[in-house]
């Protein structure tokens, strides 16, 4: 058995290439919050390498569960680079199961420091993607927060509701409201409300289709990764409403119908969703939100594959505190019309 400072932190990184030993020499070098470094996880290196200072390879990523019982792992740090978000995330899962603390100290993840939550290990930034609250929460707490956020608005929102609908029936022909079927929960489609911002179309926007789905692979010319728009459809009062996202109060009522929540990942498009990755469908684990981590870290500025990473986040740490931060940081969003096309 390891015998350890009882007063440290039994603590196992995954990882040994150059953002695990980075952290490991950090954290060894003075110790100053108390953490006793078990070892590493590798996908290639054999058990009993040595990496760095005496710490060796105690196992790979189909061991998981065994170096947590066996070591009383209090923590995980993961820490390396690329992109294998799908072995990222069912490492996740697996500690979360375990009720083992996991932070992030990676290039996968750099989307984070920057926009949203972090804390610090010594000098290196980390994210702590444990859960912050029990089960019940998304089923019974956050229903209750949903109904009473979207019936208070709704009342809040009913004169201007009804002057946007006016200026859209007066500036351009079609209906004021726009229904389009939207993926939500575990895959199960419902009708998403918006207010109509585009002139009506007879065609399919085979156009737009083609180009969001290279834009989702990241295959577009397009190197700021950005939103596609059809701006030439867009009508003068479309454009505020989208600059705004006023055009979104709609999907209010999805919330009383419970299609959708306040806060979550944003509901997709079928063939959005066919076209996911396998690590993307995460996003279906839980209820379509009006609003999100990555809606108010810089909404159509913020590139397909950081959304999603985004979103995921949010998944891992949802909370009743979080949802409330999400909520009051989208009013600030909205009426200074920040990152929104």
């Amino acid at each position: 058995m390891l015998k350890h400072n009882k007063s440290a932190k039994n603590v196992v990184i995954v990882g040994d290439g150059k953002p695990g030993r980075m952290l490991a020499a950090e954290l060894t070098s003075e110790n100053p919050i108390g953490i006793n470094i078990v070892g590493f996880i590798d996908a290639e290196k054999e058990i009993g390498v040595d990496i760095i200072d005496g710490k060796k390879v105690i196992g790979n990523y189909s061991h998981i569960k065994e170096i947590l019982n066996k070591y009383h792992v209090d923590e995980i740090l993961i820490a390396f680079g690329g992109n294998d978000y799908e072995q990222l995330f069912k490492l996740i899962d697996v500690c979360k199961e375990m009720k083992v603390c996991v932070k992030l100290s990676s290039d996968l993840f750099s989307i984070i420091p920057q926009k949203f939550f972090t804390e610090r290990y010594a000098d290196l930034p980390v994210i702590d993607v444990s859960p912050g609250v029990a089960i019940w929460y998304p089923v019974i707490l956050k229903r209750i927060f949903d109904l009473f956020i979207a019936m208070v608005c709704l009342i809040l929102f009913t004169p201007l509701l009804i002057v946007i609908a006016i200026f859209i029936k007066l500036t351009s022909e079609g209906p004021i409201l726009f229904n389009q079927i939207r993926i939500g929960k575990n895959g199960v489609p419902f009708s998403f409300y918006k207010f109509r911002t585009m002139y009506i179309s007879k065609n399919d926007d085979v156009d737009r289709k083609e180009k969001m789905i290279s834009f989702m692979k990241n295959k577009n010319s397009n190197s700021s990764g950005v939103k596609i728009i059809s701006d030439s459809r867009i009508t003068r009062i479309g454009r505020v409403l989208r600059k705004t996202s006023l055009d979104e109060i709609p999907q209010l009522f999805n919330v009383i119908k419970g299609d959708m929540s306040t806060v979550g990942p944003r509901p997709c498009l079928q063939y959005e969703y066919e076209n996911y990755d396998k690590w993307q469908m995460r996003r279906l684990n839980v209820m379509p939100g009006c609003t999100g981590v990555w809606q108010v870290s810089g909404r159509s500025s913020v590139s397909f594959k950081d959304s999603v990473i985004l979103d995921l986040y949010y998944i891992n740490t949802m909370s009743p505190w979080l949802d409330l931060r999400l909520t009051l940081k989208t009013l600030p969003v909205m009426l200074f019309s920040l990152g929104g096309k």
